[in-house]
């Protein structure tokens, strides 16, 4: 297991949700809800505070399939956003599957006692703490990186 705080992102259409893990790779953890800017100014350099902050290591952004396995417009628009990010950070992005991980965090979070009415706010940090920790879970048992690395060779 490589060491190192990975940053994990939940990309949504009105918030992002981050997650750090701690420097041995085996726990996630929430950080914050970030607005979404759909300029791709403040959101990003939001992220890329995070990013130095923590001195993350990787940035693990979900992929959102269908549960089929096919791309839908939200895969579309987390996959642009983990370009953008990736321009924007010192250190490599990786996409992850992330299928059923926003149902996940709603079922954790009604679980845990957590009234609907106060789980907007927070369920994009807790959907992007499972994504991370699936990334961690899965890089652990394989010995390699979950996911894929965002390839920008040859995009402007």
């Amino acid at each position: 297991m490589r060491s190192g705080v990975r940053v994990g992102v939940d990309v949504g259409k009105v918030r992002i949700g981050v997650a750090r893990s701690d420097n041995h790779g085996m726990l996630a953890m929430p950080v914050e809800t970030v607005s979404r800017d759909h300029a791709g100014v403040t959101d990003v350099a939001r992220l890329v505070a995070i990013v130095s902050e923590y001195d993350a290591v990787e940035v693990i952004v979900g992929l959102p399939l269908a549960l089929s396995g096919n791309r839908t417009a939200s895969t579309d628009d987390a996959t642009d956003f983990a370009e953008i990010l990736a321009r924007a950070v010192a250190v490599p992005v990786r996409l992850v599957d992330e299928r059923l991980s926003t149902v996940s965090a709603q079922s954790a979070l009604r679980a845990s006692g957590r009234p609907a009415k106060t789980q907007r706010p927070v369920v994009d940090q807790v959907a992007a703490t499972i994504i991370l920790q699936h990334a961690l879970d899965s890089e652990r048992s394989s010995g390699r990186p979950a996911g894929s690395p965002v390839d920008l060779t040859g995009r402007p």
